[in-house]
């Protein structure tokens, strides 16, 4: 871990890392650098958008280069990586090094609730629940391998997720000094 701190929020589509990055960030004063926000930044388009027009490979390598663009921006910070950027064997590596990492682990069954009808996930598009579950099976052991923390959201709201980091946190000493008091 670098000498200061930075969190790292992985895993599924609809875990919560987007919303519980906002609470981190309201509340430790940190700014968020979102995966999808970096993407639309870097490319003028949204993961949607290139997703269409490009590909699923470049869809992954622009989601990659806005992991890597999150993790340059100045510690103390949490950024949230895009679901897929696990795939990548050299994000794991990064994320192996990158700070306090924190999966958000949620059920295939809680992800399809959360995640059906919303415009920004071009995934379900075609594959569905189909989609989710197989993905669930795939990415679980690669989020679990580079994991600090592993908070299961499914029962849990996003104050109550990010609580739990802010509670880790403040065990983490890279972490102590850059955490406002209580």
């Amino acid at each position: 871990m670098s000498a200061a701190c930075r969190v790292v929020l992985v895993g599924m589509m609809g875990s919560g890392k987007t919303a519980v990055g906002r609470l981190l960030a309201a509340r430790t004063g940190w700014p968020l650098h979102d995966n999808d926000e970096l993407v639309l930044q870097l490319f003028d388009a949204t993961p949607r958008q290139i997703l269409a027009a490009h590909g699923e490979a470049r869809l992954r390598a622009a989601e990659s280069e806005a992991l890597a663009m999150g993790l340059e921006a100045p510690p103390p910070s949490i950024v949230g990586a895009a679901a897929g950027t696990i795939l990548d064997a050299a994000n794991r590596d990064v994320l192996a090094h990158a700070g306090v990492v924190v999966w958000l682990r949620a059920s295939a069954d809680e992800i399809e609730r959360r995640a059906t009808d919303a415009e920004h996930r071009p995934w379900l598009d075609t594959g569905g629940a189909e989609w989710i579950r197989e993905a669930v099976v795939a990415r679980n052991p690669l989020y679990g391998s580079v994991a600090d923390l592993t908070l299961d959201t499914d029962h849990l709201r996003p104050a109550a997720v990010a609580k739990e980091i802010l509670s880790h946190l403040r065990d983490v000493e890279a972490c102590r000094d850059s955490l406002q008091p209580g």
